[in-house]
Formats: C-alpha cells, structure tokens, sequence
C-alpha cells in the first residue's frame, strides 16, 4: 500500500524536537532514529531547531500535524523551581529547556498529537506540574539501573491506549536514562510501570494523541511491537491534517 493510498493528503509533517548543543560550537542536532522511524512508519520528518519563542512556535505548530519529542539531556530543576539540580544532572542549556517546555504546553492545549520517548516523556509530565527523580538509582535505593541500553520488562495497564497499539500487556524495552518521572497530574496519567513500579509510560485521555514512554522504541529492532507506536503516532497526525484541510477548504468557501 503506498503512502498516498493510506494518506490521500500526503505523508504527515510530524516535528522532531532537536538538540541543542552549548558552547563553544552552538549546533543543533537531531538523532537519525528517530527520523527514520518517523519515515518507515510513514510520516515527513522535521527537525526542529529549540530556538524562538511563543508566536514562533504557534506559526510551527500551524505547519505540522504531530510532533516527537526525543531522548535527550537533563533537565535544570531549579530553574523549573522544583528544587536544588542535581550535581549528577547534565542539564539541557536553559534556552532549550525554555523553548521545549513552551512548545510541550502549545502542542497540549492545540491537541498535536505528541510522542514523548525519554526525556521527551519527562519534558510532558514535567510541562504540566510533575516531579521528577533526578538521580537513579540514589532516589530509589536499591532499584535496578536504567543507563546504559538497559532491556527490562514494562507492564502496561489494561485499559489504556498504550495496550492497545501495542498489543500486549507487557513489553521489552531499552532504557538509557538516570532521571524519570515521580509523579504525574491530572489529565496525565501512569499506564505504564516496570517491576520495581517506575513510572515507564504516561498518557492523556483527553487528547488525540499524548502519549509519553520512558524507553526508546526507535532503539528497538525492526518489525517489533515498539514499531506500532511511530505508526500511531503517524496515523493520529494524518488524521488531524485531514481534519485541517478540510477546515481549511471549509473556510476558503466561506469566504468566496
């Protein structure tokens, strides 16, 4: 089936959050996982460069019909105002986590459908009240380890969206990462948890598409269930630019 039988508008513009790296040679980097999973899954890869600010990122967000935000750094807790950073952290640099968390709030309220993975599922929960472990496992004495390409099992909740594009109710993932949410607010909720009770995925009922996983699906090999997600995600987007079109035309002829 081609991309233009499954999609008659054409491949959807799904948004990829990039990297910015400090000085002394500022650059903007985006991993090519993500965009090749974003294009197998059928989807028009974007980058997008963490600078600008609220009427830039609502200009974007007119252009695109769903966004990825990726793994990534840490995040400057007491610029979130959410305690001391820790002096394990890496934090990402402060116009970065500015941009990423005003565009997290514009992608929420506009009903983008949104893929978090990693610090991307952080950035989401974090975007909307919640608190973070910022060292594992000195926050969790005694848990398991999550850095370093980690495989462990993740229990799904039966009634989620996760369970169902997925198809299991477990799965087995690959963890790189040492901080990871605590807690969630509402809307948000937990559908997700390994063994030890990690928060591993969250998700919203109340939006298209908002779904964040502490794993990294674009890691995992080709044809797995993890596969599903990027299509899901593609799906929902396609979905919304359909509906844009024809709100679009709708208006054009209005005013004709």
């Amino acid at each position: 089936m081609t991309i233009q039988a499954r999609f008659p508008t054409g491949r959807p513009l799904i948004g990829i959050l990039g990297t910015l790296e400090a000085a002394p040679s500022p650059r903007i980097v985006l991993g090519a996982r993500y965009a090749d999973a974003v294009l197998k899954a059928g989807g028009l890869p974007l980058a997008i460069p963490p600078v600008g600010g609220p009427s830039d990122i609502d200009r974007l967000l007119e252009r695109l019909d769903g966004v990825v935000f990726p793994g990534g750094d840490d995040f400057d807790t007491a610029r979130l105002g959410i305690g001391p950073t820790h002096p394990k952290a890496t934090p990402v640099p402060r116009e970065k986590q500015d941009f990423d968390l005003a565009l997290a709030h514009a992608v929420i309220v506009g009903g983008i459908p949104a893929l978090g993975i990693c610090y991307g599922m952080q950035l989401l929960g974090l975007a909307e009240g919640g608190r973070l472990h910022q060292h594992l496992p000195e926050n969790r004495p005694g848990s398991q380890e999550h850095s370093g390409g980690v495989v462990h099992s993740v229990r799904l909740e039966s009634a989620s969206k996760l369970v169902r594009i997925l198809g299991a109710g477990e799965v087995q993932v690959v963890s790189r990462h040492h901080q990871a949410l605590s807690r969630v607010e509402p809307p948000w909720r937990v559908c997700g948890l390994d063994a030890e009770g990690l928060i591993e995925a969250i998700e919203r009922d109340d939006h298209p598409f908002a779904i964040g996983v502490q794993w990294h699906p674009e890691l995992a090999p080709e044809g797995s269930a993890h596969d599903r997600l990027f299509r899901a995600l593609v799906g929902a987007a396609a979905m919304r630019g359909r509906r844009t079109t024809v709100e679009q035309a709708t208006t054009a002829a209005r005013g004709a």
